[in-house]
């Protein structure tokens, strides 16, 4: 796993709740992600402003996994019905907020948003640059 962008102290702050037993594991993975969805974005990584946006953005990622019921790797999506025999499944259904895909990376629509209002999203030019 790469960089991690946001501390554990820093979700509880954001999120106002305790953190769950995993949240290392979900911030590790919300990291990755949220680097892989900027990997041709072009801004100052060491500016204060976009540090706390990542850390805004990795949060978010994180709380959207644990509403929907996601490990940050498996979708927490689940079948509306099933049958076993003569097989049988429905449609599944979909976490009440759907996630935007950037470069291939499902992010929480409240990550987009942090993301997209700092201009940190590839092909988007913030005016402080």
């Amino acid at each position: 796993m790469g960089r991690m962008l946001a501390t554990v102290e820093q979700y509880v702050a954001r999120c106002g709740q305790p953190a769950p037993a995993e949240v290392e594991v979900l911030l590790a993975r919300a990291s990755d992600d949220i680097t892989a969805a900027l990997i041709t974005a072009v801004y100052d990584p060491a500016a204060g402003d976009v540090a706390e946006v990542l850390v805004e953005a990795v949060c978010a990622q994180v709380e959207f996994w644990l509403a929907i019921g996601s490990d940050g790797v498996t979708t927490g999506e689940a079948w509306d019905a099933v049958s076993i025999g003569p097989v049988s499944l429905s449609g599944r259904s979909a976490p009440a907020a759907s996630p935007v895909l950037v470069a291939g990376v499902e992010l929480a629509p409240r990550a987009y948003r942090a993301l997209h209002l700092a201009g940190l999203l590839p092909g988007e030019v913030s005016e402080a640059w």
